[in-house]
């Protein structure tokens, strides 16, 4: 039989404050976190719609002249409607093949535009294969999707069997853009196929013509003989030979290989004077943003340029998390009035890299990407000036205002952060 509790015995009992174990106030605090998240994230979504019709116009692009490196012939372009019409050309004049991969391929105009001159040179006799990614293009219709029997299609799936989704590298997008044509002229950079990117958005793209494309050929093939499902495979094959000037990298999710992140951090460690940094996305890991804090305490005049305004804006709130470390550490930011969606990098005026990878864990450990890096002179001229050119269009931010902006901005920027480690 139990003891009966004296009355103030009983009351004390009522009002002392229960232990919670550990586990519970974790799964609290967890849980509190990710509530948290979700409404920022909701709130700043809503504020992108209403921001999106309110974006900035045109932008200034400079018209860039080829270059020579060796052997190859060099094209920037910054300007997405001048490249497609290079690409199209391009498309025409083939005579043997044409490899076209991207990431995004629109059912709209532009993209349609390429879907046509594809079919009409693969009904001349031209060996056309293309590869676009699944899940990069799930609101492009169906219809738009289908092309005629003479074009080799791959529609890019990293998950195509169940068990498939217990492999976190099945998980990868393909977010290479590439053209190769003949096997003598490639093209490489951030554009996807597009209206919208041909006008809108601040890209860029480079034409190789000569023989290291054939080098963008076999990656392109590559790809489509480990990835396709069925028994067409690419028998064409275009000679190679060592290069060093210009040399491509591409990771690789099934065979765990990301040389693109260790590219950019070997070239910032060798850095004497100048880094031109461009990156739509720019959440950088602890390696990559010590790398560049080293490289301004050591005296490299270091400047980084992002969007302020993407596409994405929680990626736009998780870029700005880095601002304070990058300030302090003497490295100026510029913020791109427009969407920038470029992904480039010139060194000490004597090495360049442009490709597709983004300096984010998506690109750096987890899609499948491709950068160009090139050493000449000309060249990282140019894109010195084309960066230089692109902060006439950006704003610079000083340190002392960054640290007073609005209490709600530092508040979402520490709510977000944790997101880091998916994006």
């Amino acid at each position: 039989m139990s003891k009966k509790l004296h009355p103030i015995e009983q009351l004390r009992a009522l009002f002392q404050p229960r232990r919670l174990p550990i586990r519970n106030i974790v799964l609290m605090g967890f849980g509190l976190m990710t509530s948290l998240q979700a409404i920022t994230v909701v709130i700043l979504q809503i504020v992108s719609v209403a921001r999106r019709n309110r974006r900035v116009g045109g932008f200034p692009h400079p018209h860039l002249q080829e270059v020579c490196v060796g052997e190859n012939r060099l094209q920037l372009y910054d300007y997405g409607r001048d490249l497609y019409d290079a690409m199209l050309a391009a498309i025409d004049a083939a005579q043997e093949s044409v490899y076209l991969e991207t990431y995004i391929w629109k059912g709209d105009e532009v993209g349609q535009e390429f879907k046509e001159h594809l079919a009409r040179k693969a009904q001349e006799g031209v060996d056309v294969f293309v590869i676009f990614d699944d899940f990069g293009n799930t609101v492009v219709s169906h219809e738009f999707k289908q092309f005629p029997p003479e074009v080799h299609v791959l529609s890019y799936r990293g998950i195509r069997r169940p068990w498939h989704v217990f492999d976190v590298r099945r998980y990868a997008l393909d977010h290479r853009k590439l053209l190769i044509v003949d096997g003598s002229i490639g093209f490489i950079g951030g554009y996807n196929l597009g209206s919208l990117y041909a006008t809108s958005w601040r890209d860029t793209h480079v034409r190789i013509q000569g023989p290291v494309a054939a080098d963008l050929a076999q990656s392109f093939m590559d790809f489509w003989h480990r990835h396709h499902a069925d028994t067409v495979r690419i028998t064409r094959h275009y000679p190679r030979r060592f290069y060093p000037l210009i040399t491509f990298s591409g990771t690789n999710a099934l065979e765990l290989t990301f040389p693109i992140r260790d590219l950019y951090i070997h070239a910032i460690d060798r850095a004497e004077h100048t880094i031109r940094l461009t990156n739509a996305y720019f959440i950088p890991d602890s390696v990559l943003l010590d790398a560049l804090r080293a490289a301004a305490e050591r005296g490299v005049e270091v400047q980084v340029l992002v969007p302020w305004i993407s596409n994405h804006i929680v990626v736009d709130w998780l870029t700005r998390g880095y601002f304070t470390d990058c300030l302090k550490a003497k490295i100026r930011v510029f913020c791109f009035r427009n969407m920038l969606h470029a992904k480039t990098c010139t060194i000490d005026g004597q090495w360049s890299t442009i490709g597709t990878a983004n300096l984010d864990r998506l690109s750096s450990v987890g899609n499948y990407e491709i950068n160009a890096e090139i050493y000449s002179e000309d060249l990282a001229q140019q894109m010195e000036e084309l960066f230089n050119t692109d902060t006439t269009n950006a704003f610079e931010l000083d340190l002392d205002a960054w640290l007073h902006r609005p209490w709600y901005a530092q508040l979402g920027e520490r709510i977000l952060a944790p997101l880091r480690m998916l994006l």
